[in-house]
């Protein structure tokens, strides 16, 4: 697929919308003074813009002194969260000291500097826990990730809040330096623990504003904490006193509010005729759709109205799953056909949308999710596909009412194997799925898989043997070396398959956090393959029902899998 057009298109509507934020920011300013916190020109990697909450406020609360200054408050906690975001997609904690520098620079205020708050001493390459990753958190300092996520889930009713807090903080202080218990030390792992803890919880804003508030108003080096109930009375003590110390005229009043109406009357003038030279200037997305939309029956277009009468109109009650680039709904076609619909809404995933037409409409196989027609409006886009009615094989592996029998996981394995080899061995070219997990395993009416979600794929043309890109994918199932080197291929799929196919057989999640000492899946297979104790890996669920031999060779596969991965040998022994 030509990627040239999504390229553009994102390089002209980012540099539009550059161009608009800059006008309303100078005019804003300009007119009353205002402080607006502003991103800077994209080098940090942190997204800013995920938390709904504004950072541009002024908000007590030092973390128990970490904070050198009483104003950082609500950007240290966009920064935590952002942080934590990062961490769920690259399992790395913190960032390296360029990687800061760019962030902080990002985060200036108009009358403030990131760079005054200490933010800065959260950065990697000092040792101990400031290299750590999510998963060396979850390993070496897994009592007190358990305690601080036990302790921090805020499910009780309002009025237990100082004592829902009070368990919070104490997990906090309870956590120490691995080398020493220096307060800076210290410091460094507890956010370590923090920052890991919000990675699993990104899409929850409410307990993350929750922990947020509790832990901001503790104070640690006198013992002791403050909840937001006090901060409240005393923030309307301090009001009065503004009030009666900054008494303003009702003249003056009435030029401020002349000032601002005035700039937001011209803002929204300027904004219309920027948007007009916005959309004339750039390539719309129908363009980057024209270039890759099939031309054959098998992938037609549908009408908006026909999506929304399959769907009954968006209901929730039809809602079958929910990802980062929307809600995906059961629903009926018109020729009675039983479909499932994704909703794209977001703009900034015209990219999925377009690599999954792309993908799917050219290519056709029984162990691939069929892309059966896609719809495309002004403000949303629906990708309409065959419905698996049983679900995905994740579901199936950890839900506690489900059982897969050892025969239909063998056939779930091989189909998914043939998918993939399939994509691999594509004439036109090795396809990489690049996201290769339980979730994207769909299954049909009889247990049949079929890969599905192709918004990471790739193409690499023949006599290629990688294309470089960033880091995508999902924790736990990346191969390292592509972490390490950028290089997407075919092994790094074939490595997620062999996690993959040992949770298959085990029936255990990625990293098990209900060990005493966390351990990885793959880490924890080679450990009993070696002593011999394959049964105790084995899926309860099966109840026996495999043989010894059979499962010694199957988790034997596994263990070469990785090694197996870089030439392609896998394949030769799967089939």
């Amino acid at each position: 697929m030509d990627e040239s057009i999504l390229h553009t298109h994102k390089w002209q509507r980012t540099k539009c919308l550059k161009l608009l934020f800059v006008v309303y920011i100078f005019i804003v300013i300009g007119a009353v003074n205002f402080a607006v916190c502003h991103p800077s020109a994209s080098d940090c990697i942190l997204d800013f813009q995920s938390l709904s909450s504004s950072s541009s406020s002024c908000e007590e609360g030092d973390w128990g002194s970490f904070l050198n200054k009483g104003c950082c408050g609500a950007a240290f906690g966009g920064y935590l969260y952002s942080l934590g975001k990062h961490a769920n997609e690259t399992g790395k904690v913190y960032l390296n000291s360029t990687e800061q520098r760019n962030c902080l620079t990002s985060m200036k205020r108009c009358e403030a500097d990131a760079f005054s708050c200490g933010i800065e001493k959260l950065t990697s390459g000092t040792g101990g826990c400031s290299d750590f990753s999510v998963f060396d958190v979850t390993e070496k300092l897994g009592d007190e990730f358990r305690s601080l996520e036990e302790n921090c889930k805020f499910v009780s009713p309002d009025g237990e809040w100082d004592q829902s807090c009070s368990s919070c903080v104490t997990s906090w202080e309870d956590i120490r330096g691995i080398h020493s218990t220096l307060k800076d030390e210290t410091d460094v792992c507890r956010f370590a623990v923090l920052v890991s803890l919000i990675s699993s919880r990104t899409e929850d804003e409410s307990w993350f504003g929750k922990i947020y508030t509790c832990l901001r108003e503790q104070d640690i080096d006198k013992g002791h904490f403050h909840f937001q109930s006090n901060t409240r009375s005393s923030g309307r003590d301090e009001t009065s006193r503004s009030h009666t110390k900054f008494k303003i005229s009702t003249g003056l009043w009435f030029l401020i509010g002349g000032l601002i109406a005035m700039a937001l009357i011209i803002t929204i003038g300027i904004w219309f005729l920027l948007r007009r030279w916005c959309k004339s200037y750039a390539i719309p997305k129908r363009a980057a759709l024209k270039a890759v939309a099939p031309e054959g029956p098998g992938c037609m277009k549908i009408s908006i109205k026909e999506v929304y009468s399959a769907t009954n109109n968006l209901n929730e009650k039809n809602v079958i799953g929910e990802g980062t680039a929307g809600k995906v709904y059961r629903g009926i076609l018109q020729n009675n056909q039983h479909v499932a619909v994704k909703h794209i809404i977001n703009d900034n995933h015209m990219e999925t949308f377009v690599r999954e037409i792309a993908s799917l409409s050219q290519i056709k196989h029984p162990n691939l999710v069929a892309l059966l027609g896609y719809c495309e409006v002004e403000d949303e886009c629906f990708l309409v596909y065959e419905l698996c009615p049983n679900g995905n094989l994740s579901e199936w592996l950890f839900g506690k009412d489900k059982v897969l029998s050892w025969i239909q996981r063998l056939e779930i394995a091989i189909d998914s194997a043939q998918g993939l080899l399939f994509l691999h061995t594509y004439p036109a070219g090795c396809i990489v799925h690049r996201d290769i997990k339980p979730t994207n395993i769909l299954l049909g009416p009889n247990f049949e898989a079929k890969l599905s979600d192709f918004g990471l794929s790739k193409v690499i043309d023949q006599g290629e043997s990688h294309v470089s890109s960033e880091v995508r994918g999902t924790f736990g199932y990346m191969d390292p070396e592509y972490q390490s080197n950028h290089h997407v291929n075919s092994s790094g799929d074939v490595y997620s398959f062999g996690i993959v196919l040992l949770q298959i057989l085990s029936g255990k999640k990625v990293i098990n956090l209900n060990l005493k000492k966390p351990m990885s899946l793959d880490k924890m297979a080679k450990i009993l393959t070696k002593d011999g104790s394959i049964t105790e890996f084995v899926d309860p669920k099966l109840d026996g029902s495999t043989q010894q031999k059979l499962l010694t060779s199957y988790l034997n596969l596994l263990s070469h899998a990785h090694r197996l991965s870089n030439n392609g040998h896998l394949w030769n022994k799967l089939f």
